[in-house]
């Protein structure tokens, strides 16, 4: 039967959708919760940079790459850092990233680490369950990533991307990571939830929503705790409400209708456990917006990404042109052929691009049990965070890592990369359930433009990143449209 029309059931062992008792959201509470649970410890953290200070702080906050790099020199691969009110332990490397997301991830907890902080916005998704709710909630959206899903999906992206690209002209001025923002929020409402978001949903503008609501984790730790009217609290939390009208009305329409269709929202509604038992509308609603938010956000970072690299390297364009000519001709690509390896210097260039600026930036869990990782000794209930941003930019890994070099990843050179050394998409049985996806909406939205463009970074622009919670450019990225013409003078015929 149609995944999105089968009952999905569960062995005795997973015989409950009854999900975590709620975490509180009061910061003073979780203040002195942090507090509390340090001087409970009965081992010493490692060594690190343990006192307050206001400045690392502020550095970790507008930027931590270089601040963990600086400390990994100093510490090696484990160390601490008192960042605002507590110790974190920090774990670089490709053993370390290992270490936590796969050969020892039970070890970790991410409800209880600054996961966890998600839950005000996001409420509690797949990014911030653990056990088995989160193992059987995983079960039920599988389906969805299904290798063949995937594929058909670009029926949805490709006239998405040709309709947001009708409006560019030779010398326009675009804020890309806008730009891709838009774009990618109706191809996750599409595709993934079968929202139409010139119906109902184009009541409200969800990418604004969105950048409206993650803009609160990006702001100074101090005004993070504030709570009342005009706080950055408050103007997250009335985000969340304009979602969450549509969505929960789209939830109870569908529930009263029986209307069903191919895509993650029907999987949710229609999943049971062994007695018969729904997922609750909460529940539900908690599971869209995760994905909703992990299926446009890592897209828009990375595509506005890889163009600032594009931009700084055009013999790189030279080459993803000359592929595309040779394999496509003017035709669109088609899903067999971007999942399939045949645009091999596309693979290459979001396999660097996501390499230096891997969305999905660091991995805070909190320890269960005390543990020894390369001769230091980490204790239980602390937090504990992988950075793949971080991990990536080692030079001992990655030589001179600040240059964008797509020859990295040739599948011989992927190959031979250490267990745990790439990891943009985290590891292990938590790897992102919607990688294949992301890469193929990044891979039809850059062949698409560089068949029809070349964009050069608006004069002046200078990048800076910014982490809210996953990484972007702050301020958008302006570029500037030039049409791409071929030798002969005559312009390339939009794809078909």
């Amino acid at each position: 039967m149609a995944g999105a029309q089968r009952r999905l059931r569960f062995s005795a062992s997973m015989s409950s959708f009854a999900g975590p008792p709620p975490l509180s959201t009061n910061p003073l509470r979780k203040l002195a919760t942090d507090l509390l649970s340090e001087r409970a410890i009965d081992v010493p953290f490692p060594p690190g940079e343990t006192r307050p200070n206001l400045r690392r702080t502020q550095r970790f906050a507008l930027n931590p790459l270089f601040l963990l790099l600086e400390a990994y020199e100093r510490y090696g691969p484990v160390f601490t850092l008192r960042i605002f009110h507590a110790n974190s332990v920090f774990m670089l490397g490709p053993d370390a990233n290992h270490y936590m997301a796969v050969s020892h991830a039970a070890n970790f907890s991410w409800r209880e680490g600054h996961m966890g902080d998600l839950i005000p916005f996001l409420g509690d998704g797949l990014l911030t369950i653990d056990g088995d709710f989160h193992r059987r909630s995983r079960r039920v959206m599988l389906p969805a990533f299904h290798h063949e899903r995937v594929a058909r999906a670009i029926e949805v992206m490709a006239p998405e991307i040709e309709r947001a690209l009708a409006g560019w002209r030779e010398g326009a001025r675009v804020d890309l990571y806008a730009w891709t923002r838009r774009l990618a929020m109706r191809i996750a409402m599409r595709a993934l939830f079968g929202l139409d978001p010139d119906g109902a949903a184009g009541r409200i503008n969800p990418a604004a929503l969105f950048e409206q609501a993650l803009s609160f984790y990006s702001r100074d730790y101090f005004l993070q705790v504030l709570r009342g009217p005009r706080t950055p609290y408050a103007q997250m939390q009335a985000a969340r409400a304009e979602l969450d009208g549509v969505l929960f009305e789209e939830i109870r329409r569908r529930r009263a209708t029986g209307e069903r269709g191919e895509d993650i929202l029907s999987l949710l509604l229609d999943a049971t456990d062994e007695d018969g038992d729904h997922l609750s509308e909460q529940q539900i609603r908690d599971e869209v917006v995760t994905l909703l938010f992990a299926g446009h956000d890592t897209t828009t970072s990375t595509v506005a990404f890889l163009f600032h690299e594009l931009a700084l390297h055009p013999d790189v364009v030279d080459r993803l042109v000359a592929e595309q000519e040779t394999v496509l001709g003017e035709r669109s690509p088609q899903a067999d052929e971007l999942m399939g390896g045949q645009l091999k210097e596309l693979d290459m260039a979001l396999d660097e691009t996501l390499r230096m600026y891997p969305p999905a930036w660091i991995g805070p869990r909190r320890s269960i049990e005390s543990f020894e990782f390369a001769g230091a000794v980490v204790p239980g209930g602390v937090p504990v965070n992988y950075c793949s941003w971080a991990s990536h930019h080692l030079p001992g890994v990655f030589p001179d890592p600040e240059s964008f070099r797509p020859e990295r990843f040739t599948p011989e050179a992927k190959a031979a990369l250490p267990k745990g050394a790439y990891v943009p998409f985290g590891g292990g049985s938590r790897i992102c359930i919607g990688m294949r996806f992301g890469q193929l909406e990044v891979k039809v939205i850059a062949a698409k433009i560089l068949a029809r463009f070349r964009l050069e970074l608006a004069p002046g622009y200078r990048l800076s990143v910014r982490q809210m919670p996953t990484i972007g450019p702050r301020g958008g990225m302006p570029v500037i449209v030039r049409e791409r013409r071929r030798s002969a003078g005559r312009p390339l015929a939009a794809a078909a």
